[in-house]
C-alpha cells in the first residue's frame, strides 16, 4: 500500500517538473533565455508579414484614382431599369381601388425629389442639346468637381406628377419611367444623334417553333420628353465623386389605351448608332421587360 503512495508521489513530482523544472529553471522544457529568443523570433516575424501587408496596400492605392476606375470592365451596352419597380417587375393595379396603386405613386415621387425644377436650377447647368458635355482635365490639373446638366421633372410632362398627381393611375393611363445605367465616360450617340427608348409587346414562345406578340393589347404610346430621347448633353458621365450633383436623364412611358383586365408583356429597349444592340444572354442589356395589367373593377 505504502509502495503505491510513493509511486504516486513520484508520478505527480514527475508532471510537475515538465511545467516548472526547479533544478534547471526551466518553464515547459525551455530557459528563461530560450524563451526570450523564440517570443523575439516571432515577434519580428509577424511584424515583417504586418509591415509587407501594409506597403503592398500603400502600393496598390497609389494605382488607384480616386474619380474613376483605373480598369474598367464592362459590357457594350449599359442595362435598364423601370420605375416604379414592383415585384417581379409587375405592375398590376386596379383602377378602381386607391390603395393598389398608391404604392406606385409614392415610389414615383420619391424618385423624382432630386429632380425637382427648383432643385436642378440652384446645383446644375442649362447646357446646349444635342452635344457632349465634354470637361477635360488639364494635365494633372483636376477639373473637380465636374458640373452637370439640369434634367427638370417638368420635362416629363404628363408623366411629371405635376399636372396629374397620379401619374395617370386613377385614369387607367400610367406612366413608367425607364433610366439607363450609369457607365462612366460612355459616349451613345455620334453625329448628334441621341439614343432613344422604343417600347412595344415583348414576344413569347407559345409552342416551340411558335413565338406570338400582344401588340393589339399594348395601345397607343406618349414618350416624354419627345421621341424618348437621353440627349447627348447628359453624356459622358464622370462618376459620383467627381460629378456630385449628376442627375441621369430619364423617359417617361404614358400608356393611353392599353387593354384592361389582361395581362401585357411590355419590352423597351435602347436605340442608338453607337450602342451594340443586347444580346438574349442578358435580359437587362439594353432593354428591360415587365408586365403591366389593368384591371377595371
Amino acid at each position: 500500500m505504502s509502495g503505491t503512495k510513493e509511486e504516486d508521489r513520484k508520478g505527480s513530482g514527475e508532471w510537475r517538473e515538465l511545467f516548472w523544472n526547479p533544478r534547471t529553471h526551466e518553464l515547459l522544457g525551455r530557459t528563461a533565455s530560450s524563451w526570450g529568443l523564440i517570443l523575439l523570433f516571432y515577434l519580428v516575424f509577424y511584424l515583417f508579414l504586418a509591415g509587407m501587408f501594409v506597403l503592398t496596400m500603400y502600393i496598390m492605392l497609389l494605382t488607384l484614382d480616386d474619380y474613376k476606375p483605373t480598369w474598367q470592365d464592362r459590357l457594350e451596352t449599359p442595362g435598364m431599369m423601370i420605375r416604379p419597380k414592383g415585384d417581379q417587375l409587375e405592375i398590376s393595379f386596379s383602377v378602381s381601388e386607391s390603395e393598389s396603386w398608391n404604392g406606385f405613386i409614392q415610389n414615383l415621387d420619391r424618385f423624382l425629389t432630386p429632380y425637382e425644377d427648383s432643385n436642378q436650377v440652384q446645383t446644375n447647368d442649362n447646357c446646349s442639346p444635342d452635344q457632349y458635355f465634354i470637361q477635360e482635365d488639364s494635365g494633372e490639373v483636376r477639373n473637380n468637381p465636374k458640373r452637370s446638366c439640369q434634367f427638370n421633372r417638368t420635362m416629363l410632362e404628363e408623366c411629371s406628377g405635376i399636372s396629374d398627381r397620379f401619374f395617370g393611375y386613377s385614369s387607367g393611363q400610367p406612366c413608367v419611367l425607364i433610366k439607363l445605367n450609369r457607365v462612366i465616360g460612355m459616349l451613345p450617340g455620334k453625329d448628334g444623334q441621341s439614343p432613344y427608348v422604343t417600347c412595344g409587346a415583348k414576344r413569347y414562345r407559345v409552342e416551340e417553333d411558335e413565338w406570338r406578340e400582344d401588340g393589339d393589347k399594348i395601345g397607343p404610346l406618349a414618350y416624354y420628353p419627345p421621341n424618348g430621347t437621353f440627349n447627348l448633353m447628359y453624356y459622358p458621365y464622370y462618376g459620383k465623386k467627381a460629378q456630385v450633383n449628376y442627375t441621369q436623364p430619364l423617359v417617361a412611358v404614358k400608356f393611353l389605351n392599353a387593354s384592361l383586365n389582361t395581362d401585357i408583356d411590355v419590352e423597351c429597349k435602347i436605340n442608338s448608332n453607337t450602342l451594340a444592340e443586347g444580346s438574349d444572354r442578358d435580359k437587362f442589356a439594353g432593354r428591360v421587360s415587365f408586365r403591366l395589367r389593368i384591371n377595371d373593377t
